[in-house]
């Protein structure tokens, strides 16, 4: 077992694990933050895609014990305060999913590829967003709720 303090959505908590537990686990398990999905637990869905230092990363396949001073946001911590962040109101401005299950990482990645720079095309977007899958096949609209947000979005 090895103590971590992680900081999470602008928090810190102090756990002890067990070194081969992963953020996603972490996150869902111990913090109860379970807007972050475990989807494929293989890195290969994008459904557990959180923020590390502004930088997306897929939690299933990141360490928590990694992470000890690092910044790490969840769709939970997108929007301090209450409000929605630009992204997930243009998801449902847009229809930017239908059962929602990849949604939270769908956000997620969003934020970063904006942050990134990668939103000049549709399929720019396309190619920047491919990590997240999601079975309903909302993809056009997702497209639609990135390029509502544009370059703006973002910020967070």
């Amino acid at each position: 077992m090895v103590d971590v303090t992680l900081r999470v959505n602008g928090r810190p908590h102090q756990l002890r694990l067990d070194p081969r537990t992963t953020l996603l686990d972490t996150l869902r398990e111990r913090l109860h933050l379970t807007g972050t999905k475990k989807g494929c637990d293989r890195g290969q869905c994008g459904a557990c895609t959180v923020h590390v230092d502004g930088r997306r990363v897929l939690a299933c396949l990141t360490l928590a014990a990694s992470l000890r001073d690092r910044a790490v946001t969840t769709i939970e911590g997108l929007a301090p305060g209450g409000d929605l962040h630009p992204m997930q109101q243009a998801f449902i401005d847009h229809d930017g999913f239908q059962c929602g299950f990849c949604t939270p990482g769908q956000i997620m990645s969003a934020v970063a590829l904006l942050r990134e720079g990668h939103a000049g095309s549709d399929d720019e977007i396309r190619e920047f967003m491919s990590g997240n899958l999601c079975r309903c096949g909302a993809y056009p609209t997702i497209v639609d709720a990135v390029k509502a947000v544009g370059p703006r979005g973002g910020s967070n």
